[in-house]
């Protein structure tokens, strides 16, 4: 790193303080304005933000890794862009017109407020597993790899770069986030897009130079990296349940590296729950002025999103290859002497490839656009994780606490949560992957969600008690696979070879997560309806407006009002580029 790009990062940031203040300045310190922005966002802030929300630490750093392990595998999940235009077209009108906060205030109009209270609780959970502690643990990554001989000395405790990087993300993100609230989140994340966009598609461009071009970066790899329908059945295995060995322990039949089946099942069950339903980044939409703003700019994100395959993915590619010609000694420690992959610092492929190709002065706007994910990943999980709390929880206690009171409550409730994201670190850094993880903690965590916001919008008899009954089966299922992962994840004493094989632990442990996830979807399903149907139909004039079978003639007037001929095509022109992605990478 030059003087140069330490001044470019300094400039970074002074934009991002200095527009964080003039939201701050402009504040009226009201729940409205805090949490949603006074309501008043456009579709270009909607979307951006939405998009900025989303790519993350666990993008720059676990989806460029898994881009060096698993080639493009993982595009599976980012090319669900098309969830995108599901939550424009099914759910806003429903999100928008019932004027809530949160995605548990919405369960609660349809379903009762124990639904509401169920679903906060496994929110806050999931943010506190994964985007607090991964946006944590990321940042440490990367200043690890920019800055690997920076210690610091505290009261007789050596804190490493790892730390300091993690430590002083938190600090800078929380700043902004606690005195601006939605609005400086949103402002500045709009900015974050533009230099994350720009800085690693300059990367991409700079890393294909340096294989000579896109048929040279093909030709360096094997050609399997670039296929995204894995098969069902791992070459060379015979036999039918029979288990085989990976990386030296016990693993199912069936291939574990994202096979088709599981790609075509489960993942979008994963992401139209994230999409469409989570709090996280549905609040973007909920701080739009109207139904057209929050419908065109979740239509704009969805634009965005088919991005991160050629900016992220393709980077960690990148990587690998130039890490196998050994010509570049701070890639070559993603390889072994035989030029097979490392996973663990395969990790940090997004950053070494940033500090071993560009030139000064690209260094340091990239390394901006870093900084810039690391820090709107982490802003967008704060103000939601603050609302969830504050108005889901603490407002359902204290039902006339003050709006300032609310607020500040709020800001408090994102302190908590940052701490007990950093006592979940260890678990991270004892993973397959960062981003594999990821995937592993959300796809136990969100079927039964899922399964409630879906099937309560599209099925009117299904009621409060089987919903209620879904999300504490569905959660208890995601618990207990946790709970059984993680002692062997950690390593803990007597856990270090795993369970007994054949065991039921053994069995619940060593299934493809994609599958069990598939199990608790599935169980989710069954439990509501069969709960709903056991019981009294609900009341079809209380859920007005709330499913697609009690919308009135007016609530679909308004609705048709709100969307024109280019947001129709807009949406057609992300079908046509998925389907030319799929097309592409079928291997």
């Amino acid at each position: 790193m030059a003087a140069l790009d330490w001044l470019i990062i300094l400039g970074y940031l002074g934009v991002v303080f200095g527009l964080a203040g003039w939201v701050f300045l402009r504040r009226k310190n009201t729940p409205d304005d805090y949490f949603l922005a006074d309501r008043n966002l456009g579709w270009f802030i909607v979307g951006a933000s939405i998009f900025a929300s989303n790519i993350g630490s666990e993008h720059l750093v676990g989806l460029a890794g898994s881009g060096a392990t698993d080639g493009v595998a993982m595009a599976h999940y980012e090319l669900h862009a098309w969830c995108l235009l599901i939550l424009a077209w099914v759910f806003v009108p429903f999100f928008i017109r019932s004027r809530v906060y949160t995605m548990p205030e919405f369960l609660e109009k349809r379903f009762s407020p124990g639904s509401r209270w169920v679903l906060t609780v496994i929110s806050l959970v999931s943010y506190v597993l994964t985007k607090i502690a991964v946006g944590i643990f990321a940042g440490g990554i990367v200043f690890a790899a920019l800055l690997p001989d920076l210690q610091i000395e505290i009261a007789g405790t050596v804190w490493n770069s790892f730390w300091i990087g993690s430590v002083t993300v938190i600090i800078l993100t929380g700043i902004y986030t606690v005195a601006g609230g939605m609005g400086a989140v949103a402002y500045t994340e709009a900015l974050q897009t533009v230099i994350l966009v720009v800085g690693s598609g300059l990367l991409t461009i700079f890393g294909l130079r340096e294989l000579g071009g896109w048929d040279g970066f093909r030709a360096a790899l094997d050609p399997d990296m670039f296929n995204l329908w894995k098969p069902l059945i791992p070459a060379g295995v015979e036999g039918t349940w029979a288990p085989v060995m990976e990386e030296g322990r016990q693993a199912w039949y069936f291939n574990q590296n994202y096979p088709w089946l599981s790609m075509l099942f489960c993942a979008p069950i994963i992401g139209l729950w994230y999409w469409c339903t989570d709090q996280y980044i549905v609040q973007r939409a909920l701080g739009a002025r109207n139904e057209t703003q929050a419908r065109r700019g979740s239509i704009f994100a969805g634009i965005l999103k088919l991005l991160p395959v050629f900016i992220f993915i393709i980077p960690g590619m990148i990587a690998l290859a130039l890490a196998q010609t050994g010509d570049f000694s701070a890639l070559n420690t993603m390889v072994d002497a035989e030029g097979n992959v490392i996973r663990e610092t395969s990790q940090a492929a997004y950053p070494l490839l940033v500090t071993s190709i560009l030139p000064v002065g690209v260094r340091g706007l990239v390394v901006a656009g870093l900084l810039a994910a690391l820090m709107s990943s982490l802003a967008g999980v704060f103000n939601a994780s603050s609302t969830l709390f504050t108005m889901d929880l603490y407002q359902k206690f204290r039902p006339k606490a003050s709006q300032q009171r609310l607020v500040w409550v709020g800001r408090m409730a994102t302190a908590v949560m940052v701490l007990i994201g950093l006592s979940w670190i260890p678990v991270i850094q004892g993973s397959r992957g960062l981003y594999e993880y990821l995937q592993g903690v959300q796809s136990y965590l969100a079927p039964p969600i899922f399964t409630v916001f879906f099937l309560g919008v599209f099925w009117k008899r299904l009621n409060a008690k089987g919903a209620l009954s879904a999300l504490i089966v569905g959660f208890v299922l995601g618990a207990f696979r946790l709970g059984v992962d993680t002692p062997v994840t950690l390593g803990l004493e007597g856990f270090e070879g795993g369970y007994a094989e054949g065991s039921l632990l053994w069995v619940v442990n060593n299934t493809f997560f994609q599958y069990y996830s598939l199990f608790i979807f599935l169980a989710s399903v069954a439990t509501m309806v069969g709960v709903s149907y056991a019981t009294s139909e609900p009341s079809y004039e209380r859920i007005s407006g709330l499913t697609f079978a009690t919308v009135t003639d007016e609530h679909r007037a308004e609705s048709r009002a709100s969307w024109s001929r280019r947001d129709v095509l807009g949406s057609i022109a992300v079908l046509v580029m998925i389907l030319m992605a799929y097309l592409y990478f079928r291997g």
